[in-house]
Formats: C-alpha cells, structure tokens, sequence
C-alpha cells in the first residue's frame, strides 16, 4: 500500500478482541496523500466507508489501524471466484454500497476520484465498504463549496481506465463530483464482465476514446469458451448505447489472443436486463450534468431484478454464499 512504503499485516485488537489490518510506514516517508487519508478518517463517519479505526506513532513509524475486511475486495472475488462477471444480484448489492458513501462524501463536499473495483471491500459481516480516501479532494474554497476543480490525482496512470472525461480533459471547465458517477458506471462494467473496460488499450487511444464520447456497453454472451468474438452481440435490451466497435473488443482483446486451455468457459448465457443498461447508460453520459446519482437510486428500488433489502445482513450472506466457504 502507499506505493509500496508500507507493510501490511494482521493483528488482533486485544481491547476489543477484534481481527484488524496494520499498515506500518516510515514517518520520513509520509506523503501528501498518506496524511490526506490519516486526516480525512478522523473526519468521515459512515458505515459505507472505511476509515482508519486508529493511528500512532512508534519508533519512527506510523501505524494505521483498519478493520479486517474478511471478503477482501470486489476486484478479488472476481479473479478468485467470478472470472466471467458477478450476477446482477450481487452487483446491486456492491453498487449501492458505493452509492451511499458517494452520497455521504459528496454531501460532505468531497469528490473520491478513485472508485473502482479494488476499492470495494467486504467485511465478514456482508457490509460494502468503500476505501481509497487518499484520492478524495475537497471542494471547498474558503468557506465555500465551488462547483469544478482542477487537480489531477495522484498516481492517475494506474486509474485512467476509470476516471471521467471531464477529468482526463484538464480544461477551464474543471470536474466536480459527477465525475465519481462516470467511475460507477465503470465498475459496473468491471463486475459484469470480469474485465476493465479501456484497460487493454494504450494510454492516448483510452483517453481519445474518452473524449471522444466513446463508452463502454453491456454484452449478451452465449455460453461459449471466452475470446471466440463470433458469438457476442452487442445487446439491444431497450438502450442504445453508441459505442463503437473498438472499444467494444478493446478489453477482450487479451481473451482473444490466450490459448484455448486457458480459457474459462462462460456460465452460462448473460441476458443483462433493461434496468442494467440504463444504469450503465445513466452513469456514462458524456456531459457530466446529465449524471444523476438520484436517478439512480430511482433505479435500484423500482427494478423487480435489482431490488433488495440493503439493511437485511442475512442476504448479504445468501448474495456471498457461492464463496463464502472458501473465505
């Protein structure tokens, strides 16, 4: 973690007997983004974010202490368990996780700039947790909330594949918070697929296709050995989603080139619904004022396919059940 500054390991917290995750790095070596993250958890308080439960200084060494997060992250279960993508299901259940706290955070007049997969954690309780406060950026000026910044994140190479047009651009026009609903509408293309979206082109293509206004959609797959391109359709379930073709077969371009033992063999056929489309449809809308977290919502609670009680711990565990045996 911390660009590879830090040691990780696990403890148990003897006041309260609990499994927690330490981080140890060199004082001398403490950066921006590490004193970003140390500050703003003493700030947040939500049940969707993960903040540090405590932090002190030893022997010329910072120590952070996190709680275990037992299912690790989303982006882990979907190597380990979910090569061929997660089912709506459970991708409801992650993504409005990752809304609550963007709700919370922006509210606070905080934009994340680095939502992903990575960056969604489970606790062995079933609960989303939302991590990576060391790319949030305040939006406050003086006392006041202004609408755009400018600031590019830090380490920005490693999260190009999920960052906004409208931060890629770095214009006088800025960024604000609709661009963490961009990087929504990415991971949802991440757990459907198993894949990142953009992230087998090269660095200029991804950020021509970008501003372009080229964006990801959802495929229809058939069961068939992955990479065989002949059997994908682009799906017409009620949305059109206008991308074009390269970026459609950019991120499966690895698939198509691995040999036939290597690859994993579909499901079976993935008849994403209506609901889905839009949402995807919703989060990756080229001006960032069409983006609206509140529709989403909307959407969540109004789907037959995606509705679900968030607060019932128990379903959490049903939704976690095809791997929780192995965790």
């Amino acid at each position: 973690g911390f660009n590879n500054l830090s040691q990780v390991s696990m403890a148990r917290h003897i006041p309260s007997g609990q499994l927690v995750i330490t981080r140890r790095l060199p004082c001398v070596s403490l950066c921006f983004h590490v004193q970003n993250e140390v500050l703003l958890s003493r700030l947040f308080r939500h049940q969707n974010l993960l903040t540090s439960r405590l932090v002190f200084s030893s022997c010329c060494q910072l120590w952070v202490l996190t709680p275990l997060m037992a299912y690790g992250s989303a982006d882990t279960l979907l190597r380990t368990y979910f090569p061929d993508g997660m089912s709506e299901s459970l991708i409801a259940y992650l993504l409005y996780g990752v809304l609550k706290a963007l709700e919370y955070l922006h509210q606070m007049g905080y934009v994340h700039r680095g939502v992903k997969a990575s960056h969604i954690l489970l606790s062995g309780e079933g609960r989303v947790y939302l991590s990576g406060l060391h790319s949030v950026y305040s939006m406050m000026r003086e006392g006041k909330r202004v609408r755009a910044v400018f600031d590019m994140p830090h380490h920005s190479p490693a999260l190009l594949p999920w960052l906004s047009p409208e931060l890629l651009r770095q214009d006088l026009h800025g960024y604000g918070v609709k661009s963490d609903i961009y990087s929504l509408g990415i991971v949802a293309c991440e757990l459907v697929s198993g894949r990142v979206p953009f992230q087998d082109m090269p660095p200029t293509q991804m950020l021509l296709q970008k501003l372009r206004g080229s964006h990801c959609c959802l495929l229809d797959v058939a069961p068939f050995p992955l990479g065989e391109l002949g059997g994908l359709k682009v799906s017409r379930s009620g949305v059109d989603s206008g991308i074009g073709e390269s970026v459609v077969t950019g991120s499966l371009t690895h698939s198509a080139t691995a040999p036939p033992a290597d690859r994993p063999q579909s499901p079976g056929p993935k008849n994403h619904s209506a609901t889905l489309h839009n949402l995807v449809q919703l989060c990756l809308q080229q001006q960032p004022e069409r983006r609206s977290d509140r529709l989403l919502f909307l959407l969540f609670v109004s789907s037959p396919i995606l509705f679900f009680t968030y607060t019932d711990v128990g379903h959490g565990y049903y939704l976690l059940g095809k791997f929780s045996k192995f965790a």
